[in-house]
């Protein structure tokens, strides 16, 4: 058997490719296939089937561009409601893909459709070797239980699923049988995914918290509180997955505007989507642009912030950067990347048009602010749980999720020098960006953010 796990760190995502004697299936696809086929091609095999295993909420599969371009067959479960062909499978439904079965194994929790896939060799063995798990069981944690809430289940509803797919299926398998899921650390999908990309059923049950024995009831309290809010595209992309996306080759390519046609554009809604680092955004850059880098986890914070549907011109530094925000964008559901900026930030400033910069300090020079300054505030823009973990004394706490719904009401002057941290600088500098974007104007990012702070042995609150 060949099998091989492709990783996108941007979406925390694992996808698969597994086939035998030149006939294979592909599981839970991105957005952009090219790597499927070409591996593909390399190991001599044809992709017969491109499985997956739920309406994924938090990017666009490529499922039917792939089937469409190798003939495969679609592979869901029948309760997905699936609205193009494709094969609906149940419990206990098998596909073989040469000498390798898979055996389809519902496992709701996550989501009502949700399946696990058993991978048996059969010329190794008769019994699973593997489980391709979506987004039930995860290295570390298991599927969150609240992004089906509109579909007529309530998350208390669905954690009792979970565990029943979890203590009745997938932990009634045998230790040795490897665990590959579809997100790693970094996915909303999770609340304490582990950085490893693959385990085995053992493993888990000993280190999963998940997984430790408790009832039903505490398993449901449990995965029921303190669960960060769901992004507003989630719905969005799984509805997008139900239909099927149309190939990502069709999109057109977004057109190079002089700054004169990008400032008109601005005064008619659109937005202004900055793609590059905090370094390189802060001395400056458009007014009224958001900051998000392509060196972080840029698809998910741009489908959380900026609406599916809004017209986008997009600031890089080089078409190459164009492009590739371009495909990371498709990757969640947003394909209105409309135009750029031609000549990057220096044909915006030799057009004699208005700069706009957010001054970077260190946690040394934060430190001292602290220490001189009595009208200034700190924002953190982390995670509750990061937070509460460690933080700034004093420090006001806001996620960045949140922050453009909850700035009229936030304990923060716009007058005031503000500094606004995050983990390592990346996501305070988007904050600052909406901030500036909102009025503040005393401003400032905090380069390598708390994690920097803790290292140079400044107090920390928890």
């Amino acid at each position: 058997m060949y099998f091989k796990q492709f990783y996108l760190g941007c979406l925390a995502h694992a996808s698969y490719l597994l086939g035998s004697e030149g006939h294979a299936a592909v599981v839970d696809p991105q957005r952009d296939v090219e790597q499927y086929i070409k591996e593909a091609e390399a190991q001599e095999l044809e992709i017969n089937y491109v499985i997956e295993t739920h309406l994924h909420a938090d990017f666009v599969s490529g499922h039917r561009e792939l089937a469409a371009r190798t003939g495969a067959e679609i592979v869901f479960s029948e309760k997905a409601g699936a609205t193009f062909p494709h094969r609906a499978v149940r419990e206990g439904d098998e596909i073989r893909v040469g000498k390798v079965v898979l055996r389809f194994l519902e496992t709701p929790g996550h989501t009502p459709e949700s399946v696990s896939v058993l991978v048996i060799d059969t010329e190794y063995s008769d019994q699973p070797q593997k489980v391709l798990t979506g987004d039930t069981l995860f290295v570390g944690d298991v599927g969150r239980p609240d992004l089906a809430g509109g579909k007529g289940y309530t998350p208390q509803m669905m954690a009792e699923m979970m565990y029943d797919s979890l203590h009745q299926k997938l932990l009634q398998l045998s230790d040795d049988v490897e665990v590959y899921p579809a997100h790693g650390a970094g996915s909303m999908c999770g609340r304490n995914i582990s950085r490893q990309t693959s385990s085995t059923i053992g493993e888990q049950k000993i280190s999963n918290y998940a997984l430790k024995p408790m009832s039903k009831e505490e398993f449901v309290n449990m995965m029921t509180s303190e669960l960060p809010t769901a992004p507003a595209y989630f719905l969005e992309d799984a509805e997008i997955n139900r239909a099927g996306a149309g190939s990502l080759a069709a999109l057109p390519r977004p057109a190079a505007l002089s700054p004169l046609e990008v400032a008109d554009l601005i005064s008619h809604g659109y937005v202004v989507l900055d793609v590059r680092s905090a370094a390189e955004f802060g001395p400056a850059h458009v007014p009224g642009s958001m900051n998000i880098g392509l060196g972080g986890q840029f698809a998910i914070w741009a489908a959380s912030l900026i609406s599916l549907q809004s017209p986008i011109v997009i600031v890089a530094d080089s078409e190459a950067e164009v492009d590739e925000a371009q495909t990371r964008l498709a990757r969640v559901g947003i394909e209105s990347a409309q135009g750029y900026l031609q000549g990057d930030m220096n044909a915006w400033r030799e057009a004699g048009l208005e700069v706009a910069a957010v001054p970077q300090i260190t946690v040394d020079q934060l430190n001292d602010l602290i220490a001189s300054q009595t009208d200034f505030q700190v924002l953190d823009v982390r995670r509750p749980l990061e937070y509460t973990s460690g933080h700034v004394p004093g420090a006001i706490a806001e996620p960045l999720s949140n922050l453009k719904e909850r700035i009229p009401v936030l304990e923060l002057e716009s007058s005031k020098l503000t500094a606004v941290i995050c983990g390592s600088g990346y996501r305070s500098s988007t904050a600052t960006s909406i901030l500036q974007h909102h009025g503040f104007a005393n401003l400032l990012n905090v380069t390598g953010g708390t994690s920097a702070w803790i290292e140079a042995g400044y107090p920390v609150e928890t």
